[in-house]
């Protein structure tokens, strides 16, 4: 039953992804210029006889419908094309960072949702007093604040000035490290782009969990366990916490894809070599190849993350298993 409703939700994504392909190539190729435009802009240069040539070689004066062709021939079987920018192919520079942004992606969501349900639970818990008020202000505070400013902020603080953690990138440039220490350099050096990232979005799941735990405390079913006399944190935990998760989950997944591209600007500011960075890459060196790919692997990563919700949301409430197995 779990293989068919996975098989279903992966079924109902290829439309998806197919109508995101076809609407990238041709918003690119709307645009102006391309890859030897960006360059000879770069170098100075001016040959048309090379720039044609350049064309050439790489299908750039091919017809728009025969670009095309290639282009869904290609992505049917798994090849993104070449990339003029980097002079490698766009899998390669894809599978090179991707894995950076999915961590950075991946610890951003588990930060801002686990934080965000603990302080909204908090905040219910302490409904009407200053401890609710303080949680509530300081999530609405941190969330008003753009998330490169609130990267700079953190950047100076406790780089510049405590010299707690580094300033930026994934690891020690030049360091020989291995197993253990090269895993707690990359967490040191992750530290700050993901609680930027994280406190962005932390205001609305504080928001989210304290209102469904407010409206749970009400209902009927908390004031009957009440009135059987269980224990306040047996009622917290089963009675009002589990259903209370439920909206904080749906926004997780939906909010997946606006984090992914806010770590655009995160791996920007912390000069973190990811797929958002790459996009800006991509987009100043007119690379429309790899800038297709990017936006693809962004939408394959949404649709991911939101089956795994669809699995988590089944696990919270066995009801969907039954209406949707």
């Amino acid at each position: 039953m779990l293989l068919r409703f996975i098989g279903n939700r992966v079924w109902q994504a290829l439309p998806v992804v197919l109508i995101v392909a076809v609407g990238v190539f041709f918003l690119l190729e709307m645009a102006e210029g391309d890859a030897v435009d960006a360059y000879f802009a770069t170098t100075g240069a001016g040959d048309a006889g090379l720039a044609a040539q350049l064309r050439e070689q790489y299908g750039l004066a091919d017809s728009i419908g025969t670009r095309f062709l290639t282009y869904m021939t290609r992505l049917a079987t798994l090849d993104l094309g070449y990339s003029v920018a980097f002079s490698r192919p766009v899998t390669e520079v894809i599978a090179s960072r991707l894995p950076v942004t999915l961590m950075l992606m991946g610890t951003s969501i588990l930060v801002s949702g686990s934080l965000g349900v603990l302080l909204g639970g908090i905040a219910s818990w302490r409904r009407g007093r200053p401890t609710d008020a303080g949680i509530t202000v300081s999530a609405l505070v941190f969330n008003a604040m753009p998330g490169f400013w609130l990267g700079l902020l953190g950047i100076i603080l406790f780089a510049v000035k405590l010299r707690w953690l580094p300033l930026g990138g994934i690891g020690t440039i030049g360091a020989d490290l291995s197993g253990l220490e090269s895993l707690l350099d990359t967490v040191r050096h992750l530290v700050l782009p993901v609680m930027t990232l994280a406190i962005t979005y932390l205001a609305l799941y504080v928001r989210l969990m304290r209102a469904a735990m407010n409206e749970a405390a009400d209902s009927g079913w908390a004031l009957a366990a009440r009135a059987r006399g269980l224990p306040e944190s047996k009622i917290v935990l089963r009675h009002m916490a589990r259903p209370a998760l439920l909206p904080v989950v749906t926004m997780l997944g939906l909010k997946a894809g606006a984090m992914l591209g806010g770590s655009v600007v995160i791996e920007t500011v912390f000069a973190i070599p990811g797929l958002g960075r790459l996009s800006y890459e991509a987009v100043t060196q007119r690379d429309l190849p790899l800038l297709a790919a990017i936006l693809l692997a962004g939408t394959l990563v949404v649709v991911i993350v939101n089956i795994l919700i669809d699995l988590f949301y089944r696990k919270l409430d066995p009801r969907i298993a039954d209406t949707t197995g």
